[in-house]
């Protein structure tokens, strides 16, 4: 046709072939805008985790991360612990209601597990076709498509990452599994950090708890009051929800126990005549720091087990050393909770070491105040000694030489009397100033009075509080051993009986040696004897007082919630020496 150029052979492309090559360039720079997208994406991902320091943060923004960079459905972070199970288990994507009704989160059995046996990156089309799985609980979401990567820490697996169901219905392919590779890598860099700072902050209030420790018992505030406070504090920094401590004896027993938290009243004012059998028993043939998975169903625990019904981890650790223990400290987690890290128990041992110093020093301390008294003592006994009595004694000779010349007879009986009196003031003096001077002889036995003392003051610690505490009479001279020994069993009895049964807050013990008889009394404020209660340590009592010749009384105030008294007689020997 007239104006219409010829086509020259090979003088250029055909038109179809050039859109072939320019859709295929569309699809190159998309593919490479998405790989700048995704890398961009995973750089932001990988900043994102290493911002964070706190540990709980960091683990579930790197799942939200693997989760956005897949476009996966569902992800999860599983903590790797102790014992190769799963400590902790972050899940992304479901629904805690759905959470609440699949139950207990996983331990790392069947597919999760594999990736634990085996720390490899594993991608699955199908994960119910792989040979560990073993299928889903109730309520629990359909998955298809896994990508499983663990992530270490230097040379260890901390955990794993496990994702499903990627959108669309695809598979999750090789560069999937790279990307989140990359960040696996990243994200056991911000575990490490955020664990180191962790452990730093978690040592940082383990120190600070023992200097207030420290200082408290050096301050001068009371031993129980302090130990009450520091088992506060044990158990808000490991995270436990029962924190008790139970002081031990040089034989072995159980001296009372304090306790702060959940059924704390199950562990408070615990006495038992052995450890054999108990928690704190575990800790001391170990000596040292003891981790039990599961207390309840503990086979070493067969003293009243039932303390700890609904408990699972727990860890004992000693306060002393075997030549010089105060007791044993206890943090317990309720059943279902992960258990007790190395990382949360690392700085336990030596928190435990700095309260048995402080004790010892606070002991110390005592001991210099009872020096101080003794000296004092010893001075009032040297007044009493060289000054009252010699004066009395003056008096009465006095009053002895002169009755002579008194010839009125009722003059002469007043004058007899007041004799009589002054000798029985003497007398009195005199048993006050051998019982002050009672130390000065460190081979004798301790007078009643001091016996008597100590036997109430080791009664505030399974009370919770100080008994009150009255004494009347020549207790240190006119009471036979026998008697005095009786005596010292019937209070440690009877305030131990208030302590387990009477759920009081104050207690008075008043002996008194009078007209021939000796009377031991101890009353409370509780809610009294039940009719259907236990009678043994009543019967105990009262076989105390009829081996002496003497009579055991129990009355419960009329007023519901006023206590009950306790009354034990026996007659006075007329020549205890």
């Amino acid at each position: 046709m007239a104006g219409q150029r010829p086509e020259r052979p090979g003088g250029g492309m055909p038109r179809q072939r050039l859109d072939e090559l320019l859709d295929e360039l569309q699809v190159r720079i998309a593919e490479v805008r998405g790989t700048r997208d995704r890398l961009n994406g995973l750089l932001e991902a990988v900043m994102s985790v290493g911002r964070e320091l706190d540990l709980p943060q960091v683990l579930r923004g790197i799942v939200q991360s693997a989760v956005t960079l897949v476009d996966a459905e569902y992800g999860a972070l599983g903590v790797i612990g102790d014992d190769q199970n799963l400590s902790e288990f972050i899940p992304v994507g479901i629904s805690d209601d759905v959470w609440e009704q699949i139950g207990d989160l996983p331990s790392g059995h069947g597919l999760l597990g594999e990736l634990i046996r085996n720390p490899q990156p594993l991608r699955l089309s199908e994960l119910s076709d792989h040979p560990a799985s073993y299928g889903f609980p109730p309520h629990h979401p359909p998955m298809h498509s896994f990508l499983g990567v663990p992530i270490r820490v230097r040379d260890d697996v901390f955990g794993n990452l496990y994702l499903t169901q990627k959108r669309g219905g695809a598979d999750f392919d090789a560069e999937d599994e790279a990307v989140v590779t990359t960040l696996a890598v990243a994200a056991g860099i911000a575990v490490e950090n955020a664990r180191l700072y962790e452990e730093g902050r978690r040592r940082q209030r383990w120190l600070a708890a023992s200097s207030d420790l420290t200082s408290a018992l050096l301050s001068g505030v009371g031993e129980h009051e302090v130990l009450d406070g520091m088992l506060v504090r044990a158990m808000d920094i490991a995270d436990a929800d029962l924190a008790a401590f139970y002081l031990v004896g040089a034989d072995g027993e159980l001296n009372g126990s304090l306790a702060r938290g959940e059924d704390a009243d199950e562990h408070r004012g615990v006495v038992l005549p052995s450890s054999e059998g108990t928690l704190a028993g575990l800790a001391l043939g170990e000596e040292g720091l003891v981790q039990v998975p599961d207390v309840e169903h503990e086979p070493a625990v067969t003293v009243e087990p039932e303390r700890w019904r609904g408990f699972g981890p727990a860890v004992v650790v000693t306060v002393g050393t075997k030549e010089r223990l105060s007791g044993v400290l206890m943090l317990v987690r309720r059943r279902g909770r992960a258990q007790f890290t190395s990382a949360e128990t690392a700085a336990l041992p030596g928190f435990a070491g700095q309260a048995a110093l402080a004790l010892e020093l606070a002991d110390r301390r005592r001991d210099a105040e009872q020096v101080s008294l003794l000296e004092d003592r010893d001075r009032i006994a040297r007044e009493l000694h060289d000054l009252a009595i010699q004066r009395l004694f003056a008096t009465g000779m006095t009053l002895q030489s002169a009755r002579r010349f008194v010839e009125h007879p009722q003059a002469m009986d007043r004058l007899g009397r007041a004799i009589e009196d002054l000798d029985a003031t003497i007398k009195i003096i005199r048993s006050t100033v051998f019982g002050l001077r009672e130390h000065d002889s460190p081979g004798t036995a301790l007078k009643l009075r001091s016996r008597i003392v100590k036997a109430v003051e080791s009664a505030t610690a399974t009370l919770g509080f100080a008994p009150a505490l009255r004494m009347e009479g020549l207790l240190d001279t006119d009471v036979a051993p026998d008697a005095a020994a009786e005596v010292i069993a019937v209070v440690g009895e009877a305030l131990t009986n208030v302590a387990r049964h009477a759920d009081a807050h104050r207690a008075e013990v008043s002996i008194v040696a009078d007209a021939g008889v000796l009377a031991v009394v101890v009353s409370d404020d509780g809610h009294g004897i039940p009719q259907d209660g236990p009678r043994s340590g009543l019967r105990n009592l009262a076989e105390r007082a009829e081996r002496l010749g003497g009579t055991l009384s129990v009355l419960a105030r009329p007023e519901p919630g006023t206590g009950t008294v306790l009354e034990w007689r026996i007659p006075l020997a007329a020549n205890p020496e």
